[in-house]
């Protein structure tokens, strides 16, 4: 049975994340051909192709992928194991950011993966908006966040990209041949700009039938039925309906929710978190490789 070099594997792992070897060396302080050297060997040992050229560039093959998926296993254990032997180095604080549409769907998985990896790890939650967030993990007040925001300054994960609906109560009636009665944030919001582009080149009346300054607001207003609101599906509750191109609403696009860290870490234990969700979460797409949208909620 042939054994597998964790180094080799940590540098797989590392080249998935990057998409490409130069950027693998950069995170991995290698060479560009230490890292290609290594991934040859990994594919000697295993007698396998791991990557194919793609024009310029080599992309993972199906048995590529389906070693990275191990490796992030692999490694989570073994560092798992090396941080349990280092007394201490899990023990300390972390201050973590979500916006209120997702705080009771992408927060709880995020937050069950670092109590079980890291159960000594004290956390503090803040729930707020977007930009506010973002404000506040760049003035160091936070440690990492949960975001719509994309700042290519930063460096984050795409934790999820979902689809943005025309929703309303589940009680609404649709009347199409009237202006739209819309429920809007204030400014600045992503699900603002996106619910008025999508009227705009649609050339649909419309009228603001109520504006408020967080989701609370937002969600009592279309339950009570004082129109519809664009958001992403995160927001849907039983009492609510979906409205689309059936309804003649023009198409919405999809948003990304993305996990940034601060850029001035200097706490080790907040690089291990975001390593370790990174790791046990399966993410491999850098926020850098994201098409960078306008500020947003």
């Amino acid at each position: 049975m042939k054994n597998l070099d964790l180094d080799l594997l940590r540098t797989l792992v590392a080249v998935a994340q990057e998409q490409t070897f130069s950027g693998a060396a950069l995170g991995l302080h290698k060479t560009q051909s230490a890292v290609t050297q290594q991934m040859q060997r990994l594919e000697d040992l295993l007698a396998l192709p791991l990557f194919e050229k793609h024009g310029r560039n080599k992309l993972l093959t199906t048995h590529g992928r389906k070693l990275v998926a191990y490796a992030r296993h692999m490694l989570a254990i073994n560092d798992e194991a090396v941080r349990a032997m280092q007394d201490g180095q899990l023990e300390g604080e972390l201050r973590l950011g979500s916006p209120h549409d997702v705080a009771d769907t992408i927060l709880p998985t995020v937050l069950t993966q670092i109590a079980r990896w890291s159960p000594r790890v004290r956390l503090e939650i803040r729930v707020d908006r977007s930009p506010t967030l973002m404000t506040a993990l760049r003035a160091g007040d936070l440690d990492m966040t949960i975001s719509t925001r994309f700042d290519q300054r930063l460096e984050g994960i795409v934790l999820r990209t979902s689809p943005t609906a025309w929703i309303g109560s589940a009680n609404y009636v649709h009347d199409a041949a009237a202006p739209l009665p819309l429920v809007l944030a204030d400014e600045p919001s992503i699900f603002r700009r996106i619910a008025l582009n999508a009227l705009e080149q649609a050339r649909l009346p419309w009228h603001t039938n109520y504006v408020a300054p967080n989701l609370v607001g937002i969600r009592a207003a279309v339950r009570a039925g004082l129109g519809i609101t664009a958001r992403s599906v995160e927001f849907l509750s039983p009492d609510m309906r979906v409205l689309g191109e059936k309804d003649g609403l023009p198409a919405l696009p999809d948003v990304t929710y993305f996990l940034w860290i601060r850029d001035d870490l200097i706490n080790p234990l907040v690089r291990h978190v975001y390593d370790m969700l990174i790791a046990q979460m399966g993410l491999n797409e850098s926020a850098s490789a994201q098409a960078g949208g306008p500020a947003s909620e």
